[in-house]
């Protein structure tokens, strides 16, 4: 099947009937259906729907080499600079339709595989390692176009330095045994967003492995036997838009993954019972780069809609004079343009790699990916500071239905807004910032590409410092 639509993609989910939990309770009958999924469901669905629209379907679709359909832009695997810009057209292109809220929609985990795929001679001739396999399973699904949630942590049980778990049961999951079939997997990981909407969960050491149980990648169908998601609360307001303006649209669940002996097909595993691939693949392979161009065009999106609701706010109750307003708003601007900038030099400097792939530069990607965990969580406090009272002073679609309306009308109104639309900017810039839904995102952002402190190290680690203090040593003599 090539690219899909949107009813596919709800079909095929509902038919998986995985196994989902969400407040003690199974998820039974059709998960579409369910209040804590229908929303970011249907507008995933959107995002499908898109790849069929005569409009922009050449811009997010291009021609299999396999057979020649048009299948997702976001498993191209990029050969030339302009491959580069094409694939961050049709990111942008996806994540204007949710304003770059779904930080886990389809296009995220096909980068992840395809760079995978890209880098699979890492590990040709290293042993239980499997690099065939990736292969297949990036075909099977570039020409499927299938959906994919994946967790890469474990549990945390102990974040010392030194952890080394001695539970007569597993907490974190590992390989139990190794059969004719495959690996049988126990255990949990974490933090697998989207878990039970999507056809598959990949799986994946990313390092810090200290025993080889521990040390394996996989993908297999998000209802295999003995695999469960388990939910948070669910963050969806409730249905109406006007009361809840992201979290009826963009609630994407984050779930706990318990593995209850899982067996995983040979012809699924990538590697398995190698602490070496395990700790150096995910680094050393073209993930970083091609994960973080999708990810940084996916923020500058998100980044141009915080600055329409900061506009539109300073706009509706005339605040746009003062300095103070105008330096809030411009710490958005700027924060919006370096982000645009790094991104298109990541795609300048980008270099053919040993294997024939255009990279987008890392270490401009590096950057951009330190500077977002630090200023969205800013982008908040600015809405608060300048909604203050505003942010408040919002009620309900129902109250713009009752007989108190005349009041509403009366002292909710603005200097260029009625009553109810002043009170619709006021309640979406209040579930961006302030609801359960809102102070998720940011930790969400915050937390996006792991730890903030670990990114910076990560950078000061790699960056090539030596030229400047040479340039030191040289007029030191």
């Amino acid at each position: 099947m090539p690219a899909i639509t949107g009813n596919d993609y709800i079909g095929r989910i509902d038919q998986l009937q995985t196994n989902v939990w969400i407040d003690g309770n199974l998820v039974t009958g059709n998960i579409s259906e369910h209040p804590a999924f229908k929303g970011v469901m249907k507008s995933q669905a959107a995002l499908y729907d898109l790849q069929h629209d005569a409009l922009v379907k050449d811009s997010v679709t291009y021609q299999s080499p396999s057979t020649g359909d048009p299948v997702g832009m976001s498993y191209l695997q990029p050969t030339t600079k302009d491959d580069l810009a094409q694939r961050r057209a049709m990111v942008q292109q996806w994540a204007k339709s949710n304003n770059g809220m779904m930080g886990r929609s389809p296009d995220y985990m096909n980068t992840v595989l395809m760079a995978l795929a890209s880098s699979v001679g890492l590990m040709k001739g290293k042993e239980n390692c499997f690099p065939e396999n990736i292969l297949a399973f990036y075909e099977y699904a570039r020409e499927n176009d299938l959906s994919m949630t994946h967790t890469f942590i474990d549990p945390q049980v102990n974040r010392a330095q030194f952890y080394f778990e001695d539970s007569d049961e597993p907490i974190a999951a590992k390989v139990m045994e190794r059969n004719e079939e495959g690996i049988i997997i126990k255990g949990a990981r974490l933090l697998a967003t989207q878990g039970g909407i999507t056809d598959e969960i990949m799986v994946i050491a990313a390092g810090g492995v200290d025993e080889k149980e521990h040390g394996f990648a996989f993908s297999i169908p998000s209802n295999s036997q003995g695999l469960k998601f388990v939910c948070r609360e669910s963050f969806v307001g409730g249905d109406s838009t006007f009361n809840y303006p992201l979290s009826s649209r963009y609630e994407e669940m984050d779930t706990i993954v318990v593995f209850d002996n899982v067996l995983v097909p040979w012809q699924r595993v990538f590697y398995y019972d190698n602490i070496e691939v395990a700790n150096s693949f995910v680094a050393s392979s073209s993930f970083l780069p091609f994960t973080l161009h999708q990810v940084v065009s996916r923020q500058i999106v998100k980044t141009e809609f915080v600055l329409g609701i900061v506009q539109s706010i300073i706009e509706t109750i005339n605040i746009g004079e003062y300095q103070h307003v105008q330096e809030k708003a411009s710490e958005i601007i700027v924060a919006l343009e370096t982000m645009k900038a790094l991104v298109m030099k990541s795609e300048i400097e980008a270099e053919i790699d040993e294997w024939g792939f255009m990279q987008p530069n890392r270490t401009t990607l590096q950057i951009a990916i330190n500077i977002f965990p630090r200023t969205y969580p800013k982008f908040t406090e600015i809405i608060q500071l300048l909604g203050a009272s505003g942010l408040m002073s919002i009620p309900t679609e129902n109250a713009f239905q009752s007989s108190i309306r005349k009041d509403l009308d009366q002292y909710l109104q603005a200097k260029s807004k009625n009553a109810e639309d002043r009170v619709k900017i006021f309640r979406l810039a209040w579930d961006l910032t302030m609801s359960s839904f809102g102070t998720r995102e940011t930790l969400y952002e915050r937390f996006f590409f792991g730890d903030p402190i670990k990114l910076s190290s990560q950078l000061y680690r790699s960056y090539d410092k030596e030229p400047y203090v040479k340039r030191v040593k040289d007029i030191l003599g």
